[in-house]
């Protein structure tokens, strides 16, 4: 991809994930512009900083920092590494900062997330989604620690595209930014196929750092956890079986030797939880479970992990109310 060709890139959302991807990005040689919030002043005197296991100590300085989506250049990708919970305020941030015909990259969990910023975005915009294969977490403002891993699969979920190979063409395009940064980047033929996939690891692992207060060491360690982990990604796939999406055998047993493989990592739940941040619950908990229930599918347990941790969601807001 030559300097000519290569496109204006916005994050939308500047934590572990988009700091990271970001960065990367940057490294390569793109033009990149960082929206931020309460690491603004940060950011744009310090620049941004990911301690990398896999690449180094990757500084980017100075980086060029927004408070306002107005401010930005328009772009011709965005990609948003914003919780899904923020979603509905982020449209109108979307629609300022983006170039004509831009491309919106979600880089965010769960299921039936596009389907919810869709009808907020104009129709001009091409939406896709991004599942994001990362160990990292946000340790200071405008510091981003990467464990482990870094590829992206991503899929087209609606616009303007005109057939299936104009939107093969543009997740193509995608693919090929993060391959340039030196990151593994996979075309998914089927979005929906993409999320439940990633779903089978999310789902478990989450919650139940949140509710056992463990990191995947600890709960890969223990029998029961281990157990409780195995059952709960088979309920996974039995939903997605229901919604008409078999997933590739073997396809838990790979998640879990993987995990095994990984280094220690507290999910990015565990982190919003004890930050007493709402938690991700809609998007990786009630959206599967009604998809499944619409097709007659009962998922008894992630009902419960949902219902335990919806618990701790509504205490931890009462708490921060009260502060």
């Amino acid at each position: 991809m030559s300097n000519l060709q290569r496109p204006r890139i916005g994050i939308i959302g500047t934590g572990a994930i988009g700091g990271f991807y970001g960065v990367m990005l940057a490294r390569a040689g793109f033009d990149v512009h960082f929206l931020l919030r309460s690491e603004f002043a940060a950011v744009s005197t310090q620049g941004l900083q990911v301690n990398s296991a896999v690449f180094g100590e990757l500084r980017l300085q100075p980086a060029q920092a927004y408070q306002a989506a107005a401010d930005m250049p328009p772009c011709d990708w965005l990609l948003i590494g914003a919780k899904t919970t923020s979603n509905v305020a982020l449209a109108p941030l979307i629609s300022q900062a983006a170039a004509p015909g831009a491309k919106v990259l979600l880089l965010q969990n769960g299921l039936a997330v596009e389907e919810g910023l869709r009808p907020l975005l104009p129709d001009s915009l091409h939406l896709l989604g991004g599942l994001c294969f990362i160990c990292a977490h946000r340790s200071a403002p405008g510091v981003v620690e990467h464990q482990s891993l870094g590829a992206v699969n991503l899929g087209y979920h609606s616009g303007p595209a005109p057939d299936q190979a104009a939107r093969l063409a543009i997740v193509e395009e995608g693919v090929g930014l993060f391959r340039t940064a030196g990151l593994d980047s996979t075309a998914m033929p089927n979005l929906e196929v993409a999320r439940w996939q990633k779903l089978v690891w999310n789902v478990p692992y989450n919650g139940l750092s949140v509710l056992l207060n463990a990191s995947t060491s600890a709960l890969m360690a223990n029998a029961d956890s281990r157990a409780l982990i195995q059952s709960i990604m088979q309920e996974v796939l039995q939903g997605a079986a229901a919604c008409g999406h078999e997933l590739p055998p073997g396809y838990a047993d790979k998640l879990l030797a993987a995990t095994e493989r990984m280094p220690d990592y507290w999910p990015s739940m565990y982190h919003d939880a004890q930050m007493r941040r709402p938690l991700e619950l809609a998007a990786i908990y009630a959206a599967p479970l009604a998809a499944a229930a619409l097709a007659g599918c009962e998922l008894p347990r992630i009902e419960a992990l949902h219902q335990a941790l919806a618990f701790i969601d509504s205490r931890n807001q009462q708490l921060g109310a009260y502060e």
